[in-house]
């Protein structure tokens, strides 16, 4: 479905409301610091929509490799991962791509029909018939599973370059696992876009400013704090909440196999680094990353709001604000924020950037119920994954 080309007057208003929203984000940031880290990034996902133009990007990385000659058994707890890395292998192809997807079938569908607010889109001067319903829930489907892609391919590239770059020999052993581990991510996504749904989206600028921004970051430990703790970790909750609510017998396959990964790949993140930001960092560089994390934590939690769905079905219809606020308040997308914040904030306490100081900016955030659960460093991918199907069914009770 194409909407109406709009009027001149709207184009405008769209592109001003996009503006404002570009110089929001930019300003955001009061920390000078964290604003030299996130803005070069900024400009190039938001402003120039690099990820979008059909070409190739090339990130100048600045990283340091690190190489140890005496190959010392340097952290008991990585070794462990490394082993049980080795153990978590599987093959992509040993799933059941058999299975027949259709993505408008309301009898086996990706997402529940209440997923978004049925009666929001006519308050807003939108009608639509049943069967664009369905056709609009697989674009929210495609577009999700799209993102899940493309920060899988991130995760990709940032996982090789913190290979090279921990201090770690354990460590270097289990990133080497958790490299293929993205791979195969980019594969499975991959090849159920393209086969299942038929289309894969492009990258949000959101996405890839954080992308850009830490790929060419030059500190290791920022390598790890944004990707396997920010990223990995919003990413389980995400997985986490699709593979709950979905009722496609593939994708929950998918995603079991995905999420058991994932939970390894976070619990590396907080191993890594919660001695070094205890022992390692001064009182300033620790205050710097409990403010970046602070920072892109509402970034992510805010912005993915899905525009590229909306100028597929709606440009023409309603303004971008009225998306905005339509995305805001749909059930899944608060579902996804809400098991997406309850996997990032412990991770944080964990890493110890939830100190005093920085707490009450979370509490402001409506964040702070999640400050008592569970981190990744004891919470596994199997137990995980019966959590989330003990909540399926009790909802489908």
């Amino acid at each position: 479905m194409r909407p109406p080309r709009p009027t001149l007057r709207r184009r405008l208003g769209q592109q001003l409301d996009a503006l404002g929203e570009t110089v929001e984000v930019l300003t955001e940031v009061k920390d000078p610091r964290i604003a030299r880290s996130l803005g070069p990034g900024a400009i190039r996902g938001l402003v120039l929509h690099r990820g979008k133009q059909g070409v190739p990007t090339r990130f100048q990385a600045r990283h340091q490799a690190h190489f140890d000659w005496t190959y010392p058994h340097d952290h008991p707890e990585m070794a462990d991962l490394y082993r049980r890395a080795k153990a978590g292998q599987w093959d992509a192809d040993a799933l059941p791509w058999h299975i027949d997807v259709d993505p408008v079938n309301p009898e086996v569908p990706l997402l529940p029909v209440d997923f978004v607010d049925l009666n929001a889109l006519p308050a807003r001067g939108v009608h639509l018939s049943e069967k664009e319903w369905r056709q609009f829930g697989h674009s929210i489907a495609a577009w999700m599973l799209s993102q899940f892609l493309h920060g899988e391919q991130g995760a990709l590239m940032a996982a090789a370059q913190v290979t090279e770059a921990v201090q770690f020999f354990d460590g270097k052993l289990y990133g080497a696992t958790q490299v293929m581990d993205e791979a195969r991510h980019v594969e499975v996504f991959l090849r159920y876009l393209e086969s299942k749904m038929g289309r894969v989206y492009q990258v949000n600028d959101n996405l890839y400013t954080i992308i850009d921004g830490l790929m060419g970051d030059s500190r290791w430990d920022m390598k790890f704090l944004g990707m396997q703790i920010m990223v990995e970790g919003l990413a389980l909750g995400a997985f986490g909440t699709m593979y709950k609510v979905t009722g496609e017998p593939l994708l929950r396959a998918l995603l079991s196999n995905v999420i058991q990964d994932e939970a390894r790949h976070v619990h590396y993140g907080v191993v890594a680094l919660r001695d070094h930001f205890r022992l390692e960092l001064s009182p300033r560089e620790r205050q710097e990353r409990e403010d970046w994390a602070f920072e892109v934590a509402l970034l992510m939690r805010n912005r993915f709001m899905a525009y590229e769905v909306y100028e597929e079905w709606f440009e023409g219809r309603m303004s971008r604000a009225q998306w905005r606020s339509f995305m805001q308040q749909s059930p899944g997308m608060e579902q996804f924020r809400t098991v997406m914040f309850s996997r990032l904030v412990p991770n944080l306490r964990a890493i110890g950037l939830l100190s005093d100081r920085v707490r009450p900016r979370y509490e402001a955030a409506g964040l702070a119920r999640y400050f008592d659960g569970a981190a990744a460093d004891v919470l596994t991918g199997a137990g995980m994954l019966s959590e989330l199907d003990d909540e399926r069914a009790r909802e489908l009770l």
